[in-house]
């Protein structure tokens, strides 16, 4: 008898990234300062990253992970030129 666990452990992948997701979201919408917020924003673009890499090995298609991938990109890019505008009041000197 062969035993998968493999969808059984994606379901409850996708269902804790999904609960963080939301709670991100949450403390985003009642961040009590802006700090608290950027930070909310950073790791609701990791968590859909995540998604994204999840629903890859689920679907077995290779195009998922490169999508990811860019999404880390611009994510990373994303928050580095907000915390510079929040600390700086720019982001080019």
């Amino acid at each position: 008898m062969k035993l998968n666990l493999l969808p059984l452990a994606l379901d409850i992948a996708f269902g804790m990234v999904a609960l963080a997701l939301a709670l991100c979201a949450w403390r985003l919408v009642r961040g009590p300062g802006i700090m608290d917020r950027v930070l909310a924003i950073d790791t609701l673009y990791i968590n859909a990253v995540a998604l994204v890499v999840l629903l890859g090995i689920r679907q077995q298609k290779p195009v998922l992970f490169e999508a990811a991938l860019i999404m880390a990109m611009l994510g990373f890019a994303s928050t580095v030129a907000l915390a510079r505008y929040l600390t700086r009041g720019d982001v080019i000197e």
